[in-house]
């Protein structure tokens, strides 16, 4: 019978077993004084895949969303600020991120609330409840988020509400508003057992969002009604537009129709069908996050089509693996971790999804690609949001190959997409 424990017999095996192998001594002394990266780093990945790229977009400065998890406000707004620029001749250009970290932390609020209204009869203690109260308002989001936001809402130059302290970190405000949204859920729910009905909830949840609001307001200012916009273009002259309000901002200067792009992810379900999550979302009457589960090859194709058509791509990735944030660079052989501990990590994509250990948890904005003498990419341009001092002047190289396993969802306008997906969408 075999030992179920640990045994000092085990743990002699061990050591000498380790202690056979010389290069186990020079590993451990490396990596004990360097760190594990820093020892396994592949020097010839640098040379093999540079930073440039044969279709390559302009675009302004890089942004930075600091201690905030707004990667995707982020990534969507670099893309539609590329609209801005272009109409406008302009060397560069930011939308408010805070304006729509406004809303969203707004509209998500009321999005909770109304899932405990439509929950009051499931337990507590059961697993809907437990997964609606474990993150009520946190700062992630997905692209239909966005287009909700911007239906509603529209948005505005930085200028009109620029970034605060708390906008940059957000951490205090959503500690404290989700103890207060927690507080409303208990609230509710036993007004509920008491006997309240749905309108006398109702009204109570109106007053639990002007907390909200109010809390915001003190957070991160009031967002304008009504701004002037002013600027420079590349030639040196000076544009005023007075008196517009955040709808006509975007009509006027953006005009595109964020309901016409498409998310696309990959991998985990059968493809060629549409997928939507429940109890995901923020604005409560907007469209639901909703994808369309394409091959790989086709989300491929999309993007560069997309691309070679003068617009940069929205993209969610699992950007912690197999990358160096110094370097700039996303490829999988970045780190020799297979020498260095003389083990090979073996699981495919759809096994790091089911176990655990590979997941969606960045966005950034394909600004480019490479494309060989055959037309095939083999490594794309990423703008990411993390300043001009991270990654190689604020952009990540991206290799093919990690395209393939750590990229899930991108999203693009349904004209770049077989009609056949479109309608499946």
């Amino acid at each position: 019978m075999m030992n179920t424990n640990i045994s000092l017999e085990n743990l002699n095996q061990f050591e000498q077993g380790f202690d056979t192998n010389p290069t186990n001594a020079l590993a451990m002394n490396a990596v004990v004084s360097n760190g594990i990266n820093a020892v396994a780093t592949n020097y010839q990945t640098e040379r093999r895949v540079t930073h440039e790229f044969s279709l390559s977009l302009k675009q302004g400065k890089v942004t930075n969303q600091k201690k905030s998890g707004r990667c995707w406000m982020f990534a969507a707004l670099n893309c539609l600020r590329f609209q801005v620029m272009n109409k406008l001749n302009l060397e560069n250009f930011e939308l408010s991120q805070s304006y729509t970290l406004f809303y969203d932390k707004l509209e998500k609020s009321n999005y909770f609330l109304e899932s405990i209204l439509e929950t009051l009869d499931e337990p507590s203690n059961g697993r809907l409840i437990s997964h609606l109260v474990s993150a009520p308002l946190n700062d992630g989001g997905q692209w239909d988020m966005l287009c909700n936001l911007i239906n509603k809402y529209g948005l505005v130059p930085k200028a009109a509400m620029p970034e605060s302290v708390i906008s940059s970190a957000t951490q205090e405000m959503n500690s404290y508003m989700t103890e207060k949204l927690r507080e409303f859920a208990c609230i509710l729910r036993k007004a509920h057992k008491d006997g309240a009905g749905i309108e006398q909830l109702r009204q109570q949840k109106e007053e639990m969002l002007a907390t909200i609001y109010n809390m915001l307001c003190i957070s991160l200012g009031k967002p304008p009604k009504s701004f002037d916009f002013e600027y420079r273009d590349k030639d040196g002259n000076f544009h005023r537009d007075c008196g517009l309000t955040p709808k006509s901002f975007y009509d006027k200067y953006i005009g595109v129709n964020v309901n016409d792009y498409i998310n696309a992810p990959t991998e985990d379900k059968p493809f060629f069908k549409s997928y939507s999550v429940s109890y995901l979302g923020n604005v409560k009457e907007g469209r639901p996050v909703k994808y369309v589960n394409l091959p790989i090859e086709e989300l491929k194709k999309a993007a560069i089509a997309q691309m070679q058509d003068g617009e940069p791509v929205w993209f969610g990735c699992d950007v912690g693996k197999r990358g160096s944030r110094t370097g700039g660079i996303l490829d999988l052989d970045i780190y020799d971790l297979d020498g260095l501990f003389g083990t090979h990590f073996g699981m495919n994509k759809a096994e790091r999804l089911e176990y655990g250990q590979s997941q969606m948890t960045h966005a950034m904005v394909f600004q480019g690609v490479n494309l060989d003498e055959n037309g095939n990419p083999n490594r794309w341009r990423v703008e990411n949001s993390w300043g001009e001092d991270a990654c190689k002047d604020g952009y990540y190289v991206m290799s093919d190959r990690w395209f393939e396993e750590y990229t899930y969802q991108i999203v693009v306008n349904k004209k770049y997409l077989p009609k056949e997906v479109v309608e499946i969408f």
